[in-house]
């Protein structure tokens, strides 16, 4: 799927969001800037109702608004940590710091800085289920010392992991899955933004698929729309066909990433036995894909698989050439560059 993904093309405005509530208490948070917790199902749409406020909020959310993944940020090693513009500046020639110091520290300049635009900024920290009770004490004072000058919004699927110095010091907007009819008018109005013709069977289609998850209905609907120039029932079902075996796909991608180079492929063959032809199977990997991973990543799985997709549609060993695939998706980077 070439192009950026539709959920960042078309990201929804305050006024698009589907629950009265939600709006109505973010429409209060950018008159009268407040702390906010967003608590919710995966997919619902909390992040994307944060950027929505902050676009309204600020004249410069670009540098007004700062996002933080929680769960990233502790996932990964402290070199890549570094190495990450958004921290780099902040954590050149701190190489000695424990992860949970590098993002106490990140966050204490961050709020420190004044806002570029209006009186405030807004930092977002997302997956916030993953944030350590030590570093929530430290998170509390920070909010202490800027409150001012910085609204901390906190996004999370489990509130309960919040300490109570943090839950008391927020506003609560309980953000539900969108009902079916709620996201097909979202389906709708990102369908006739692309210029995609569509029928109400194909967007309950995607919409059922989704089951509440708003950001994978988005991506289904861009999926059928690429694979079929259409978003009907025939053209979501041959694109998103392959729900159901969405763990074992994933499982290929993370294998092959970690250098499991034999589970990766063992787990293609089972699903090319299963019915599942080579160009099929790379479709439902790459969508799989777009649900976890982005950016960078995404981008080389996506030049990987462009010059296999030709080799799946004119040779005869499926396997052999979705292996390739996945040889080089675990291989590093300065490897593949090298080879191509």
């Amino acid at each position: 799927m070439d192009g950026p993904l539709w959920t960042e093309r078309h990201p929804p405005a305050l006024a698009d969001l589907p629950q009265a509530e939600v709006r109505d208490r973010l429409e209060r948070a950018r008159t009268e800037p407040m702390n906010l917790v967003l608590h919710g199902p995966s997919g619902a749409g909390k992040t994307a109702a944060v950027r929505a406020l902050a676009r309204e909020a600020h004249d410069d959310p670009d540098n007004d608004l700062f996002e933080l993944n929680v769960a990233d940020f502790f996932d990964r090693t402290k070199k890549e940590i570094r190495d990450d513009p958004r921290f780099s500046p902040f954590l050149t020639g701190r190489s000695r710091m424990a992860k949970r110091d590098m993002i106490n520290y990140v966050l204490k300049e961050v709020s420190g800085y004044a806002p570029v635009s209006g009186t405030y900024k807004t930092v977002l920290l997302d997956n916030a289920e993953a944030i350590r009770e030590d570093f929530q004490q430290a998170l509390r004072r920070v909010m202490e010392r800027h409150h001012r000058t910085t609204q901390f919004v906190i996004a999370t699927r489990q509130p309960s992991k919040l300490i109570p110095p943090i839950r008391s010091r927020c506003f609560p907007v309980p953000v539900r899955a969108p009902t079916a009819d709620e996201t097909m008018a979202a389906l709708r109005r990102v369908c006739e933004t692309e210029g995609v013709d569509y029928d109400e069977d194909g967007l309950e289609f995607v919409a059922g698929y989704a089951g509440g998850d708003l950001r994978a209905a988005v991506l289904g609907v861009q999926a059928a729309a690429t694979d079929g120039d259409a978003v009907t029932m025939n053209a979501a079902h041959a694109a998103l066909g392959s729900v159901g075996r969405d763990d074992e796909l994933t499982t290929v991608l993370v294998d092959a990433r970690a250098g499991e180079f034999d589970a990766a492929t063992s787990t293609v063959d089972d699903l090319l036995a299963d019915g599942f032809d080579g160009q099929e199977l790379l479709r439902a990997l790459l969508r799989v894909a777009r649900t976890e991973y982005g950016g960078d990543d995404l981008a080389r799985l996506h030049v990987l698989a462009g010059r296999v997709d030709l080799d799946l549609a004119t040779g005869t060993d499926d396997a052999l050439h979705l292996a390739h695939l996945l040889a080089e998706w675990g291989a590093p980077e300065t490897t593949m560059e090298a080879s191509a």
